[in-house]
């Protein structure tokens, strides 16, 4: 039974917007306390798209890093790691890569949409078709087995879910792995062992879910196996070999309710966007300059909080009092759109106002970011030399 770690990470774009805090940085500060984290900088992805202009990439890397840290990802708690300073994620990448299916990566949902979308480029590379070989290495390499995604993107994770799948198939049959697997079951002892039969041939035999999970859960509550009979008798619970890599599970966030200054969703693209570290008086006339009812022509004009974008603001960041004014103080024309404005202004102040205390010191002495992150690597090559250790000895590679 491999442990409970999220794995999560985000491409080098340079310095976040309030979007990426309440859509996904704040989601990383609740799981920190409940999981062993680990948070990845996507330097090898950026390159998907990006390869022809990397001239911003280095610079990119830390001002997100910083970001992280000061939306409150704390390092004691968490690994923060950059990619491509773990040359194991390129390996798994890469013997992923032997027996993937190439009809696999070609019916990826994202595949055909970003080919659309980014029309203007030239995207007939295999780093872009083999993508999701890459992400499903990423998730893999650390026996990462929740990966926080919104429940769009739950299609995504299924590639991974097949390639561990067909890994475990092709290289978890161990020599003997029947004869170690009953040898296991008799460890567990008479009661709890004949359960198991009887759970296994349910799943095997009728396809009954409720078999398999009671089994798996009999599974983890075993005191007296070892790691390596436990990987067994998940593997042969459901019918294949050793569990090398385990399937990887969603762990569906709430999907981000952050508008932009335009009421479209908060995104660069759009250029409606609001740093995590902005300066006050930018914030402030961003929020002031914001389209508003159009029916609110004049001061006295009564308008509809419905229609405004400002109102989708009130929705992230006032509570119900501020709410039920806008409302009334819109709808009769008793308030102005400025004075509706205010209370936004001073929350989004009130919310980075922490953001620019954590960073500080990080701007000011730059290698205390850069020591977090080699902090980061190291624990995560732990976790990755130990994954392509039993990698390379199924795939007959270890040469010992």
């Amino acid at each position: 039974m491999f442990p409970d770690r999220v794995l999560s990470g985000m491409r080098p774009t340079g310095k976040l917007h309030l979007g990426h805090y309440h859509g996904v940085l704040k989601n990383w500060v609740k799981l920190q306390s409940e999981y062993e984290c680990l948070f990845m900088v996507a330097d090898w992805h950026a390159l998907t798209t990006s390869y022809d202009d990397v001239s911003i990439i280095e610079k990119s890397v830390w001002d997100m890093v910083i970001d992280w840290v000061a939306a409150g990802v704390d390092p004691a708690q968490s690994a923060i790691f950059i990619q491509s300073r773990v040359p194991e994620h390129a390996e798994l990448h890469l013997l992923l890569s032997m027996m993937t299916p190439l009809s696999w990566l070609e019916r990826v949902p994202t595949y055909k949409d970003q080919i659309d979308k980014l029309s203007h480029k030239d995207l007939g590379m295999y780093g872009f078709l083999g993508y999701p070989v890459l992400m499903s290495a990423d998730i893999l390499l650390y026996r990462g087995n929740l990966v926080p995604v919104g429940e769009d993107q739950v299609p995504h994770l299924e590639i991974t879910r097949e390639i561990a799948r067909r890994f475990n198939h092709l290289y978890g049959k161990e020599v003997g792995f029947e004869e170690k697997a009953q040898a296991a079951i008799k460890k567990m002892g008479g009661k709890k062992g004949k359960l198991y039969e009887e759970l296994r041939t349910r799943y095997q035999q009728a396809g009954d879910v409720e078999a398999l999970e009671a089994g798996r859960a009999l599974l983890a509550e075993a005191q007296n196996l070892s790691h390596g009979d436990t990987e067994r008798l998940f593997g042969y619970l459901e019918g294949g070999g050793k569990m090398i890599l385990p399937e990887c599970q969603p762990l569906l966030t709430a999907a981000s309710r952050m508008p932009g200054l335009d009421g479209q969703k908060m995104s660069k693209s759009y250029g409606n966007t609001i740093s995590l570290r902005e300066d006050a008086d930018t914030v402030a006339k961003k929020i002031k300059v914001m389209p508003t009812d159009p029916a609110r022509v004049r001061r006295n004009d009564p308008g509809d909080p419905e229609k405004c974008p400002v109102w989708q603001l009130h929705q992230v960041y006032s509570d119900d009092s501020t709410k039920n004014w806008v409302v009334e103080g819109c709808k009769s024309a008793g308030i102005g759109c400025i004075e509706c404005k205010t209370p936004v202004i001073e929350a989004v102040l009130a919310e980075q106002k922490p953001m620019f205390e954590r960073a500080q010191p990080y701007l000011e002495d730059p290698t205390l970011i850069k020591n977090i992150v080699a902090d980061g690597c190291e624990r995560a090559r732990e976790l990755a030399r130990e994954t392509m250790r039993d990698v390379r000895e199924a795939m007959g590679l270890s040469y010992t």
